[in-house]
């Protein structure tokens, strides 16, 4: 029996705006005005996929121009509605990302570019629900919500799903990473199964296979680099192996050393860490902002705003803005705590050399995070970078430790030997006679 296999075709990548745009000259315009040169490859192949109706899974490392592949198709998408703006209910496109402070980047995102009148609002959650409520109630084109805020409005009736018909998963991996893959799917049973499906992510997971295989139909997958774990190689990789108590007084002098034009990210584990970091940087007159989840929305969005304008060099943050936030310029990232994982760490340092541009990021790594450190040697050898002898000295240790254990716990368990076993008696018979014994 012959099995005869439909392969469906892929439409070509584009290589200018005009290529991809040459139907639609405000787009062109508003590109002209951003003063963008060319498009990134995620933007050559994602924008002919996405124009044609296809599903799509966009993978490719921070600061490859994800967004804006994903933004411009929105556009042609609404105004290509057969329903008139003025009897649609509700909106047309719903974009969910994992935090507030990327929900507010991709609003500015879409608002650039002003596109034919399109609106849209933000929804997320640690503000005032009336308000966004209200603006929804006002009629927009695009949600752009975290996945809680979202899942809050829809329980409460606020939302009509009925008219989403263009739906992108904005950093799929990180919402799947902080748990919000039930709040994901009560958000996609909601929304018509005849939508148009974007999911954009940094990295390929098992997690991420499995929510596209259920949630997208036959999407095209687009792949920007290497599906393994590997680093930006626009960025300057480098590792200081220290003790805890010598990290702080070595980071002072790295940020002491800075140009004056130099725009730093601070990354700690801890908002604890993040806040003592902060304090003693206003106690050196650094001119730095801090930002985690304890502060209040307005004062995260200062913060944003101080480093976005010059008035503010220096970024102390958790990881809640590592993958998240696009603060243009970033020149170096300073990894104070080292990531729980290698996948956090590539995104981390992906944060700089974006854009063409080149970085540098610092890490401290000490003995607490040796169980990483031979995945680190690969990722740094693999961009080409100075492994230092302090490192591999780590990982040595770190596997005859691993090995020894192992082989430890191969050992068969001595026996414990009973009074019965030292007398010679069977069990039964010292039950017996135990009085005897």
């Amino acid at each position: 029996m012959t099995i005869d296999y439909i392969v469906k075709p892929i439409a070509k990548p584009v290589l200018t705006f005009e290529q991809a745009f040459y139907n639609y000259p405000d787009i062109l315009i508003a590109l002209k005005k951003a003063k963008l040169e060319k498009p990134t490859p995620i933007q050559c192949q994602a924008w002919p996929i996405l124009l044609s109706g296809e599903d799509m899974i966009g993978i490719a490392q921070t600061g490859s121009g994800k967004r804006l592949a994903f933004v411009l198709p929105a556009f042609i998408h609404i105004d290509g509605q057969t329903t008139p703006k003025e009897e649609r209910r509700g909106p047309a496109v719903l974009i969910v990302a994992p935090t507030r402070e990327l929900v507010i980047e991709i609003n500015k995102e879409v608002k650039k570019y002003k596109y034919r009148g399109i609106t849209s609002c933000c929804v997320y959650g640690g503000v005032d629900r009336k308000k966004q409520v209200a603006a929804i109630q006002e009629g927009v084109d695009i949600i752009i919500a975290t996945p809680g805020r979202m899942n809050d409005l829809m329980k409460l009736g606020h939302l009509d799903m009925k008219n989403i018909s263009y739906l992108v998963l904005d950093e799929a991996d990180r919402m799947l990473d902080m748990g919000f893959e039930p709040q994901i799917k009560r958000v996609l049973y909601g929304i018509r199964p005849t939508r148009q499906t974007v999911i954009t992510s940094a990295t390929w997971t098992a997690a991420l296979r499995r929510l596209a295989d259920s949630y997208t139909k036959d999407p095209v997958q687009v792949c920007v680099g290497s599906l393994d774990l590997t680093a930006t190689h626009s960025v300057k990789q480098t590792c200081i192996v220290s003790n805890e108590s010598e990290k702080e007084e070595i980071f002072f002098d790295l940020l002491h050393d800075m140009a004056p034009n130099d725009k730093v990210m601070v990354i700690c584990g801890s908002k604890g860490k993040t806040d003592y970091i902060s304090v003693e940087c206003i106690m050196r007159r650094l001119p730095s902002v801090s930002i985690h989840r304890g502060k209040e929305q307005k004062e995260r969005e200062q913060a944003i705003n101080d480093i976005m304008d010059g008035t503010a060099s220096i970024l102390i943050a958790t990881d809640v803005v590592s993958r998240v936030l696009d603060i243009g310029d970033v020149t170096h990232v300073i990894n104070y705590d080292f990531p729980n994982n290698m996948a956090e760490y590539v995104h981390r340092i992906g944060r700089t050399g974006r854009a063409g541009k080149t970085g540098e990021s610092i890490s401290f790594f000490t003995k607490e995070d040796w169980a990483h450190a031979s995945e680190l040697i690969e990722i740094l050898e693999e961009a080409n970078q100075e492994v230092p002898k302090g490192l591999c000295e780590l990982a040595e240790r770190y596997d005859k430790r691993n090995k020894q254990k192992n082989e430890d716990d191969e050992l068969p368990k001595r026996k414990q030997l009973t009074l019965a076993d030292l007398c010679g008696c069977s069990k039964e018979k010292f039950c017996r006679t135990q009085r005897t014994h």
